[in-house]
């Protein structure tokens, strides 16, 4: 199990549709740790630490978001981890 970091920065409509709370349940049901948060520019801002395969399937439900989201783009890197998480949570 490799274990890396997932970087993204997600545009569109997103903020004030529950993309956090989407995203932070996902990330918890896949085992992730890290955040997500509202950016000032109104994009999202998550990152993500744990078993590749499970990141990408993050990755793949950032890209549907909740019902009254619409993503336009998503920017991303893999990285190494930090490893200062312990939980995935919302920072607001």
């Amino acid at each position: 199990m490799a274990v890396r970091a997932l970087h993204a920065l997600v545009s569109g409509r997103v903020q004030g549709v529950g993309y956090r709370a989407f995203t932070k349940r996902i990330a918890k049901r896949l085992g992730l740790t890290g955040f997500v948060r509202n950016l000032p520019d109104g994009r999202v801002e998550v990152y993500a630490e744990g078993d590749e395969d499970r990141l990408r399937e993050l990755l793949n439900s950032l890209w549907e978001g909740p019902f009254f989201a619409k993503v336009e783009s998503i920017e991303y890197s893999f990285t190494e981890p930090r490893g200062e998480y312990e939980d995935f949570s919302i920072i607001y």
